[in-house]
């Protein structure tokens, strides 16, 4: 294997350094915004130098299911790191349009790089779910009801996150002790590997910590989308668009609108319960108002344009009593004259008769 890499060594390491400077330039960077130019061409030049060293890896196949730790050599380990890298560089994107996007591709990076991990035994760890939310064969999972949070899981989270920082810390420290002697080259092939090992398990507690950040904010980011696709879909009219009325005889029942329309051939007649009916299912009154109990009664039986409201049917009601009232006292008196003329005065008095 280091024959292969010997080959495309030199230019796949050199891609590797590349990278991590970047990385550690990224980190340690002062500028007041991630987003600026200078920071993302930094991010652009790092994924593609880790991008092209990941596809040399591939293609030169340095890592198999089928092998053991100890058969990896110590100068390979490094190569190990490279898709926790590809997974923190992705995310230091700051393109709000493809927010989703880099995260959902930072989170498969990490978790190539666990499995990877886990397959050679380095860490002891409970993979993270795939993509598709099923769990690895030989990850445990503990069935729990939606309904009810797993306060058993929620403690056992709580607990490997205080491990993960305190292995964290440790590692720190023996790293800090050991790169000078590592980069200076003064360090033996046993320190070399001891340094590598210590700088994979390092990103295995990032990576678990990236992974669960990521899967929080996917869950922000899906509701938002769902929100915003239900929000542009078709809605209807927020109110039923009214049919403008065509001109009818209201009449108060059907003995009256078999009169009016015969009077009025040309129009339409229609009863009070029609018309309230009509209405009802317009959505303009809920009930038929009655008279007697405070509240205004049926409309008049008159010719309504299209558009008529309640207030002017209302208006036209007043009007109409009020002209059938006078009628109706005008005809009386009519009446009485009519009857005086037939009937001198005393007619029928019994009583008085000499």
């Amino acid at each position: 294997m280091m024959a292969e890499v010997g080959a495309g060594g030199p230019r796949l390491a050199e891609l590797l350094a590349l990278g991590r400077r970047l990385w550690d330039e990224l980190e340690a960077s002062t500028e007041p915004s991630s987003g600026a130019p200078a920071v993302q061409e930094k991010v652009r030049q790092g994924l593609d130098a880790l991008q092209r060293a990941a596809a040399m890896v591939a293609q030169l196949e340095l890592f198999s299911e089928n092998e053991e730790l100890e058969e990896i050599a110590s100068a390979d380990l490094k190569f190990m790191l490279l898709p926790a890298l590809l997974g923190a560089m992705t995310l230091k994107q700051v393109d709000l349009s493809r927010r989703r996007e880099h995260l959902e591709s930072a989170r498969e990076h990490f978790l190539r790089f666990l499995k990877l991990c886990r397959n050679y035994g380095l860490g002891s760890f409970q993979l993270p779910p795939s993509t598709s939310g099923e769990e690895e064969s030989r990850s445990p999972s503990v069935p729990q009801d939606p309904a009810q949070p797993n306060l058993v899981a929620m403690a056992m989270s709580r607990t490997a996150k205080i491990e993960r920082y305190k292995q964290k810390k440790e590692l720190e420290n023996k790293l800090a002790s050991m790169s000078s002697s590592v980069e200076s080259g003064t360090a033996d092939e046993d320190q070399i590997r001891e340094f590598y090992i210590l700088q994979i398990q390092k990103w295995i507690g990032t990576s678990l910590e990236e992974i669960e950040s990521i899967d929080q904010e996917l869950v922000i980011l899906r509701s938002r989308d769902a929100a915003r696709q239900a929000a542009a879909g078709p809605r209807g009219p927020s109110r039923t668009a009214r049919t403008p009325m065509k001109p009818f005889i209201l009449t108060r029942n059907a003995a009256q609108a078999r009169v009016f329309g015969a009077g009025y051939p040309g129009l339409p007649t229609m009863t009070v319960d029609d018309w309230y009916q009509q209405r009802r299912k317009q959505g303009i009154v809920s009930t038929p108002q009655r008279q007697g109990f405070g509240e205004p009664g049926p409309p008049p039986s008159s010719s309504l344009p299209a558009g008529t409201n309640d207030e002017e049917l209302q208006k036209q009601q007043r009007e109409k009593e009020e002209e059938e009232d006078d009628e109706e006292a005008l005809q009386k008196a009519r009446d009485w004259d009519d009857w005086k003329d037939t009937h001198p005065q005393g007619y029928g008095n019994r009583h008085n008769m000499g």
